[in-house]
């Protein structure tokens, strides 16, 4: 059984009405309570009822899960779809919405091959390419929403083909699996057409973050040679653009459909960014009051550094960073591969001083704190 609603075995059922009796508390405060929604927290952990029930409080939840919130308001997700990435990461971050499947479901085009990770991660921060992806995520649930108002049915899961021709080594550069680790995109089918020979390595890097039930259905693999045969069977032909074996084009007749999918290519070193870190760097920041934004950039020489963010609990003393309040982990950067950025909200004023320890040969060569 699917798992979905009109598709569910007793065991299922019975799972759902456990699960509905022990969210009582918190089924007032969710926005959409009904079966379809409850049914998908199960099914992301193979309907196990206490790792579906910490799932779903953790997320849903802000006196569970403040930082949940948090991250919807500084990644102003409620308007996430308005917001214009820049222009590199328009051109050159490779994939598009194209057509729908069988049954509805929204069909996302993700081209890895083509894609220059190297390049895009010189030429716009992480935060930005992060924040791209999460952009599709919530693309994807407004054509979910647009779908089930057109067809009069749930229409819940979005498909994702990606084409991994052209995988290579410069697709497994460390900063870009890193990237693509943090990035965790709940899909429902997933098509890898065609899976060339460092697929398994790739795919090795990122499935342990993906939930139970997507790596157990992740992925159907479609052998080279035949993948165009095997894609209408998911995806109907004048849905798929004819590069992928469908009848699809663009008005112009162009096979590849242009102007809903983006095929990438290879970044313009005019775009590189990291000659225009500034070397000035301040470890120390005031914070006037709650609310203020405190941003960084930094880049160094020769070797990962790593880099944290503490606040002073006694003003005009010295204090080591064990004496302070931790407000961001130290972590490792790979800084001396690409230049590294981020921000938070501070929720109290005070000073806030950054720490960073270098593991290279040579001096951090300098960054800024705004």
């Amino acid at each position: 059984m699917s798992g979905r609603v009109g598709d569910l075995s007793p065991e299922q059922q019975e799972a759902l009405t456990r699960f509905r009796d022990n969210l009582q508390d918190l089924l007032p405060t969710l926005p959409k309570a009904d079966d379809h929604f409850l049914l998908r927290w199960l099914r992301a952990r193979n309907f196990d009822l206490q790792k579906s029930e910490d799932m779903l409080r953790k997320s849903a939840s802000p006196a569970v899960s403040p930082q949940h919130v948090e991250f919807r308001k500084q990644q102003d997700l409620d308007n996430i779809l308005e917001w214009k990435p820049s222009e590199v990461v328009q051109r050159y971050d490779a994939g598009g919405l194209c057509g729908y499947d069988y049954e509805g479901c929204p069909v996302w085009f993700d081209i890895i091959g083509t894609m220059d990770p190297r390049g895009l991660l010189l030429s716009a921060s992480k935060q930005e390419l992060i924040r791209k992806r999460i952009r599709v995520c919530e693309l994807l649930l407004h054509e979910c929403e647009q779908q089930s108002q057109k067809l009069g049915r749930r229409v819940d899961t979005a498909v994702m083909v990606f084409d991994m021709e052209g995988l290579s080594l410069r697709h497994l550069w460390k900063p870009a699996v890193e990237v693509y680790q943090q990035v965790r995109l709940a899909v429902g089918s997933n098509l890898c057409v065609p899976a060339p020979k460092l697929f398994p390595v790739a795919f090795n890097l990122v499935k342990s973050f993906m939930g139970e039930e997507t790596q157990r259905r992740y992925p159907t693999f479609v052998p080279t040679g035949n993948w165009k045969q095997e894609l209408p069977k998911f995806i109907s032909p004048d849905q798929l653009p004819v590069e992928f074996g469908g009848t699809m084009t663009d008005p112009d007749g162009n096979p590849k459909c242009l102007t809903k999918i983006n095929y990438g290519g290879d970044v313009p070193q005019h775009y590189f960014l990291r000659n225009h870190v500034r070397v000035q760097y301040d470890h120390q920041a005031t914070i006037l009051f709650p609310g203020c934004v405190l941003r960084w950039q930094f880049a160094s020489d020769g070797g990962d550094i790593g880099f944290g963010v503490f606040l002073k609990t006694k003003m005009g003393e010295r204090q080591r960073a064990v004496e302070m309040t931790e407000v961001l982990a130290s972590q490792r950067y790979n800084a001396h591969m690409v230049p590294e950025d981020g921000s938070l909200t501070c929720t109290e004023a005070g000073v806030c001083k950054s720490y960073r320890v270098h593991w290279g040969r040579f001096p951090p060569h300098g960054g800024e704190m705004i």
